[in-house]
């Protein structure tokens, strides 16, 4: 490496790149977008690509396969039956909020009809070249009330020869065909931006690298033309951060702020692992943690993607319920990948899981013993009579920020305050499930706090 590319990444390591959309303070808030974020809670990504057609299992051509290998037919993406409605209305029962899809994924194929990128649905014969997957699916969460947001995967694409965002080959040769990758790249961040109305969030797999490493120029074009949308991510800027695993959890505690205004970008080191997880109390820039996971990765699988037979590893409710108090519960927000089959439809299996999954959700939380809200270090809240309690819920109002650093729960029982339990992180939400207790009152003791303690929800069920 010679001495100017040796500072230039010193200058990556020690301090933001240049461009980044936030300013450091000691309390760091949220932007609206990352508010509207966290407060949805519950959102879906939709995958779907050419590969779902091919009638393989998805590890048997292997994910790295995908990156590499062109499909050989891409008209083999038919989806004859496609109902975007009715993919929203099963995430609509289970109670999410918001929907994203794959514009784009590894193979490079456009599930939209770019007049930049040659490579999309325009070229099928399905519709005879003139279906819009993103609009339909923009179209049917507006009608559900989702909020539609776009994943566009440019690190990888087969069709092109990119890996990593570089195009295959060398010299000359190499650089034109690299400078006309980023030019459609960023041509289809402005359509995709410019074409479906205001999207939630706009997501780049894998990041989207950085300008001065060669790699398309897509947050000045993403904050010009969605200006309210969440941006994830690249090495200038992260709205939100990946919470360190495709697990559907992040471990307790988990902060919503980071010592930097860019996530990992390519730092998989222990250490920096570990920082995805669980945040930096005294971050300086607010950046909520993402917990993420497929819905058919029960029992050593992880499939993003539909393929034949494989409905036996769709998570079981129990679990599904275990992973909404590891992320939800710990200040995360939780994004399941679901994958429509190649008739264009969500399998029922997974359709009859979503609905489940809802329906224990709202069973165990819709309607509290007791709740309150307050300021300041102690916040009581009785209850009618004695009543038995599993779950309790503590939210501050994080508009303000967060600002608790340690507290405690103490439970009122035959006349004796006793705690029963303790935290450090709330944040957003944080849920504490506990064995059965019956108890007369509940008490929130905020033992350390940076600034005066907001506290928007305190509720017991």
């Amino acid at each position: 490496m010679n001495y100017k590319k040796l500072i230039f990444f010193i200058c990556i390591w020690v301090c933001p790149l240049s461009h980044a959309q936030s300013t450091p303070t000691q309390n760091p808030i949220p932007n609206k977008a990352q508010l509207a974020w966290q407060q949805a809670e519950l959102g879906a990504v939709f995958h779907y690509d050419l590969h779902v057609f091919d009638n393989k299992k998805y590890r048997q051509t292997g994910k790295s396969g995908n990156r590499v290998n062109p499909v050989l037919n891409h008209q083999i993406f038919n989806p004859e039956q496609l109902d975007t409605d009715q993919w929203i209305r099963a995430i609509k029962k289970a109670g999410f909020k918001f929907a994203i899809i794959t514009a784009t994924h590894e193979t490079g194929f456009a599930l939209y009809p770019s007049r930049v990128n040659p490579y999309s649905v325009k070229t099928l014969e399905w519709k005879d070249g003139k279906g819009d997957i993103v609009k339909d699916f923009v179209n049917s969460c507006r009608k559900y009330g989702i909020q539609p947001g776009i994943y566009v995967g440019i690190r990888w694409n087969s069709f092109f020869g990119v890996h990593d965002f570089k195009v295959n080959g060398t010299g000359e040769f190499q650089k034109k065909r690299q400078a006309y990758y980023n030019q459609m790249v960023e041509g289809m961040v402005k359509e995709l931006c410019t074409q479906y109305g205001p999207l939630f969030e706009i997501w780049f797999d894998g990041g989207a690298s950085h300008p001065d490493l060669g790699a398309p120029d897509v947050l000045p074009i993403v904050k010009k033309y969605q200006p309210n949308c969440l941006f994830y991510h690249n090495n200038q800027l992260a709205e939100a951060r990946w919470g360190g695993s495709e697990s559907g959890t992040v471990p307790y505690t988990c902060w919503a702020t980071f010592p930097t205004p860019y996530s990992h970008s390519g730092d998989t080191t222990a250490d920096h692992i570990n920082l995805l997880k669980h945040g930096d109390p005294n971050g300086k820039y607010w950046m909520p943690a993402m917990s993420d996971a497929p819905l058919r990765g029960y029992n050593g699988r992880h499939e993003w993607f539909w393929e034949p037979g494989d409905e036996e590893h769709i998570f079981p409710l129990k679990d599904l319920m275990k992973m909404y108090y590891r992320s939800v519960g710990h200040n995360s927000t939780l994004i399941m990948g679901l994958t429509p089959d190649p008739r264009g439809l969500l399998p029922n299996a997974d359709v009859k899981r979503l609905e489940e999954w809802g329906k224990a959700i709202r069973k165990t939380f819709l309607n509290p013993i007791a709740s309150t809200s307050g300021m300041g270090d102690q916040i009581l809240l009785p209850l009618k009579s004695p009543k038995t309690i599993k779950n309790i819920v503590i939210q501050e109002q994080i508009a303000k920020g967060q600002r608790v650093r340690a507290y405690s729960i103490h439970a009122l029982r035959k006349g004796k305050w006793t705690i029963i339990t303790q935290g450090q992180s709330i944040g957003h939400k944080r849920i504490h499930k506990i064995d059965p207790i019956e108890v007369e009152a509940l008490k929130l003791q905020i033992s350390e706090k940076i600034l005066p303690p907001i506290i928007e929800n305190f509720s017991v069920y």
